[in-house]
């Protein structure tokens, strides 16, 4: 089991949370599964930025992102070099300190 921590944040985890998930799970589905309801537009797709967290601590332990994620990173608010999409993110065996950005851009809701 990999531990994941997840910082607070305001309205989605105002205390932060803990949580052990199997290694193979994407953080997306762990913070799901922990109560943590970040949104995912595209139903985990991988066509959004929604899900948009960053990877403080265990970013290198997790596969690495692919082209389409890299692309759907470029827009999303608030990029940093620890950016992942949450819905493709795979947990590996490291343990991981995930921050969820205060703001995300919904494509859709915000007809852009």
């Amino acid at each position: 089991m990999t531990q994941v921590v997840v910082l607070p944040h305001e309205e989605l985890c105002p205390e932060g949370a803990a949580f052990d998930t199997e290694p193979g799970t994407t953080v997306l589905d762990a913070m799901l599964e922990n109560g943590i309801h970040l949104e995912h537009a595209c139903e985990k797709s991988c066509a959004c930025t929604t899900c948009h967290c960053h990877v403080r601590e265990g970013f290198y332990s997790m596969e690495e992102s692919d082209e389409v994620e890299d692309d759907l990173l470029d827009k999303a608010w608030g990029l940093d070099p620890d950016s992942r999409l949450s819905c493709q993110a795979m947990v590996g065996e490291e343990d991981l300190v995930v921050e969820i950005p205060k703001y995300t851009i919904n494509m859709v809701s915000e007809n852009h």
